[in-house]
């Protein structure tokens, strides 16, 4: 029982930082929420880094303005992308 309620908690913390890291993405780019999940997974993808990772990276990146070339390429590619569509 103690595991499932971690693993609960942990969704229910990787589920939120996802959910502000497309509040990030959609005020930056102007794009629709569902274009928000798209681009992170697109980045998420083409770094091959984990979802819950890119979010925590570009949440953190308001805070810090720092965020690892590999990511910031991919996310400025990605939003280039979206805001053609």
């Amino acid at each position: 029982m103690q595991t499932e309620i971690g693993q609960l908690q942990e969704a229910v913390v990787s589920h939120t930082v996802v959910d502000q890291a497309i509040g990030v993405v959609i005020t930056l780019g102007g794009l629709r929420p569902e274009q928000g999940f798209q681009l992170l997974r697109e980045v998420s993808q083409h770094t091959n880094t984990k979802l819950r990772q890119v979010s925590e990276l570009i949440v953190e990146w308001v805070r810090s303005e720092q965020l690892p070339d590999e990511i910031r390429t991919s996310l400025d590619k990605a939003l280039a992308t979206a805001r053609s569509i």
